[in-house]
C-alpha cells in the first residue's frame, strides 16, 4: 500500500489520522513541522502528504512551496481556517486538495484514497498498452510517459493539472464547463467549485503558455467554460 506522510504540530491530530490510515492498510510517516517533513522526504519515498498550514519553524505554506520544486506527489492541506481565500491559497501553492478543521476522518480518508488512485494511475508503474500522444501545435501530451512538453521543453505538472490538461487535449475543440471538469477529474458533485477549477486552470496556463493572458492553447469560452484550441 501507499506510504503517507502526515505533518501537523498537534500530535493528537497526527495520531488520530494515523489510526484511520493504518486501518486502511497505508504505511504512515509522521512529522510535526515543515522542517521535519522536508527531512523525511530527503530519505523516504512518499506517495501522499497531509500537511497542516499553521506550524512552528516552517509552516505548511512555505514547506509546500519548497516540496513542489522537486516533487509532484499529491498534497492535501489541513487548516483551521474555512474562508475561500485560504482554500484558494492552499491550491495556489500547489496543493491538490483542502480539508478544513475540524474534519470528519472518514472524509479525509476518502480524499486520500481519491488522490492515491489518481497518482497511481499517473505513475510510471502503470504501463499503457500503446503510446498515446496528443499534439496541438507546439504542445504535446504523452499519456504513455505521462509527460507534457511545449516546443520541446518538458513541463512539470501536478497530477491534477495533468488530468485536467489531458481531459481537454483529448477532446480538442470541445468546451467543458467548470462543473464538467470538476466532476470528471474529482469524481464528486460540483457544488461551489468555480474557484477550485479556475486556480488549476491558471496554473496550467502559467506552465504551458508563453503569455498566459493571451493563450495559444487553453482558451476560455466566456460564460461557458474552457477548451483546448484545435491546431
Amino acid at each position: 500500500m501507499a506510504k503517507i506522510l502526515v505533518c501537523d504540530d498537534d500530535k493528537e491530530i497526527v495520531e488520530a489520522i494515523e489510526i484511520y490510515l493504518l486501518q486502511e492498510g497505508y504505511e504512515v510517516l509522521k512529522a510535526y513541522d515543515g522542517m521535519e517533513a522536508l527531512r523525511v522526504l530527503e530519505t523516504e519515498h512518499v506517495d501522499l502528504l497531509v500537511m497542516d498550514i499553521m506550524m512552528p519553524r516552517l509552516d505548511g505554506i512555505r514547506a509546500t512551496l519548497k516540496i513542489r520544486e522537486e516533487n509532484n506527489m499529491p498534497i492535501i492541506i489541513l487548516s483551521a481556517k474555512s474562508e475561500d481565500a485560504d482554500k484558494i491559497l492552499g491550491l495556489n501553492i500547489g496543493a491538490d486538495d483542502y480539508v478544513t478543521k475540524p474534519f470528519n476522518p472518514l472524509e479525509l480518508i476518502a480524499r486520500v484514497k481519491s488522490q492515491i488512485r489518481r497518482y497511481t494511475k499517473l505513475g510510471s508503474t502503470v504501463e499503457a498498452e500503446q503510446a498515446s500522444v496528443y499534439t496541438v501545435g507546439g504542445l504535446s501530451v504523452n499519456d504513455d510517459l505521462k509527460e507534457v512538453t511545449v516546443d520541446g521543453e518538458l513541463v512539470k505538472l501536478t497530477p491534477l493539472e495533468y488530468s485536467i490538461l489531458l481531459l481537454l487535449v483529448k477532446n480538442q475543440g470541445k468546451v467543458f464547463s467548470i462543473s464538467q471538469i470538476y466532476e470528471d477529474i474529482w469524481n464528486e458533485d460540483a457544488i461551489g467549485v468555480d474557484n477550485t477549477v479556475a486556480v488549476h486552470i491558471r496554473h496550467i496556463r502559467e506552465k504551458i503558455e508563453i503569455n498566459p493572458k493571451e493563450p495559444r492553447y487553453l482558451k476560455v469560452v466566456w460564460g461557458v467554460g474552457y477548451k483546448i484550441e484545435k491546431s
